[in-house]
């Protein structure tokens, strides 16, 4: 396989794992294990249908259509970031976010599968995102820093894997860029963990990388509570055999629980949510990566993993998809399955990927032409 049809593989096994694991996280999101084992009658292992029958009206669903294959999002916002690279065709930064993703946002009519409508993306995505549409485009603050205020959460992390395949191999500039980009949208450890999650991306896509090449990367960049509660949680997994063990003792729970915010009752967070602070952590990279470490990186049961944790579960099971998807390629997420959510979400799912390849290539060739003319030119100070 040459380096570009690998590049594709990866491209699109990480964006389809990602989108794959989004829907079906989306139907449990915002519900603990047991609630979920209650509403579908044991673990969910697929697509299901929504929590409520009447999901245009149930609170705390409505207006969107959670479940039945639906992506959330977090795919939409992964699907715009690739729309920003191929505008740009270069590595991007917060000034990109400013000028190029918050002007799709607010611009760019897309069918929104949780909403069965066409509209515009702002119209779907939460709080944290609205925030940076909002001081980025109505208050015109310095992009460097426009996420200082915002609440800290996952944000950002939800949609920063296509970073870590334009750096595929290079974990170190996918966890820079990454941290510049998510400057526009958040601070303290949701920054952090968007750099994070980029660099395992990155590690992922590497020819022979393993789970344990994955960790380590996290756990060597990582700084401070991030650090900390991906260390902690990946080694409560280290023990577990399977998914299902895991959620069933609480133990990935009980690793979080010290580096958490939301606290216990994730729908009625306290006055400590979500705020600033270097000894806490977002809870949804580090369950994610202790559902790698379980499923010792088999798509299938990361994901499952992330579904049937509950809370913020969409994004788990998004982050474990992208990560393993960058890991296995396009074959490690069932094709059936990937089919089903892209007819349900009537969405091309493939896509993006391919494109995003594309373009990696272009910024990889160009960024081997400048360090050409850099170690040019740095001889010359040596010689």
């Amino acid at each position: 396989m040459s380096t570009e049809s690998g590049l594709v593989d990866r491209s699109v096994g990480c964006l389809l794992g990602a989108a794959v694991g989004d829907a079906l996280g989306g139907a449990t999101e915002g519900w603990s294990p047991a609630q979920i084992r209650d509403r579908w009658g044991g673990w969910v292992e697929g697509i299901v249908p929504p929590y409520y029958e009447n999901w245009r009206t149930a609170r705390p669903i409505a207006p969107y259509h959670k479940g039945d294959g639906h992506i959330t999002d977090d795919t939409l916002m992964i699907h715009l970031l690739v729309e920003v690279y191929s505008q740009a065709r270069s590595h991007l930064g917060a000034y990109d976010v400013a000028e190029r993703l918050v002007p799709l946002m607010i611009g760019k009519s897309v069918w929104i599968p949780e909403l069965e409508a066409e509209a515009l993306p702002l119209q779907r995505v939460f709080l944290a995102e609205k925030y940076m549409a909002l001081r980025l485009h109505w208050g015109h603050a310095d992009p460097r820093e426009a996420g200082v205020g915002n609440a800290v959460n996952c944000g950002a992390a939800m949609y920063v894997a296509p970073v870590g395949i334009v750096n595929a191999a290079d974990p170190d500039a996918a966890y820079a860029e990454a941290i510049d980009i998510a400057g526009a949208h958040q601070s303290s450890y949701g920054r952090e963990a968007a750099g994070v999650l980029a660099a395992c991306v990155a590690e992922a896509a590497r020819h022979g990388a393993s789970v344990d090449d994955v960790v380590a990367v996290a756990l060597r960049l990582a700084k401070d509570g991030t650090r900390a509660a991906i260390e902690a949680v990946v080694d409560a997994a280290s023990g577990a055999r399977h998914w299902s063990e895991a959620i069933e003792s609480g133990q990935l729970r009980k690793a979080m629980r010290a580096y958490d915010t939301v606290g216990e009752d994730y729908r009625d967070q306290g006055l400590g949510a979500r705020r600033p602070s270097r000894l806490h952590s977002i809870e949804e990279l580090p369950v994610a990566l202790g559902m790698l470490v379980i499923s010792g990186g088999e798509w299938r049961d990361a994901v499952l993993g992330g579904v049937n944790y509950g809370r913020d579960s969409d994004s788990i099971a998004s982050m474990a998809g992208a990560i393993a998807g960058a890991m296995g390629g396009r074959a490690a997420v069932p094709h059936a399955l990937a089919d089903e959510v892209a007819r349900a979400s009537r969405i091309d799912l493939v896509e993006p990927g391919e494109r995003l390849a594309q373009v990696t290539m272009e910024i990889r060739a160009a960024d081997l032409a400048r360090r050409a003319v850099a170690d040019s030119r740095f001889r010359e100070l040596t010689e």
